[in-house]
């Protein structure tokens, strides 16, 4: 793999993670506002997020699928093990924001 697509999935794990974690705290200030518990928010707000910081960190749905069907129909694998790895990085990324959230929470 090279260097480029390396630092593509690093991104792409940190995006996920920054919009999970933003999204909740800035919500969560949004629900301390209009006077709901701002923790339970937060924590419901993180597990919501999550698809939406994976769509987010890969650009849009339409170019990953995209990338897989021009793996299948033009036989270039690679283009579908990249696109799984970038859309494994994201999860990843969102997934551990919401760890993250849970952890500062305190909820399960």
């Amino acid at each position: 793999m090279d260097k480029e697509f390396i630092s593509t999935l690093i991104m792409d794990f940190f995006v996920a993670f920054g919009v999970v974690i933003g999204g909740a705290i800035v919500g969560g200030i949004g629900a301390f506002l209009i006077g709901k518990p701002p923790l339970s928010t937060i924590n419901d707000l993180a597990t919501g997020l999550k698809i939406w910081a994976m769509v987010a960190a890969i650009g849009g749905t339409f170019d990953a699928i995209y990338s897989i069907e021009r793996g299948i129909y033009d036989g270039s694998h690679i283009d579908i093990a990249k696109t799984l790895f970038m859309i494994f990085a994201a999860l990843s990324g969102a997934h551990s924001g919401g760890v993250v959230i849970q952890w500062l929470t305190q909820e399960a």
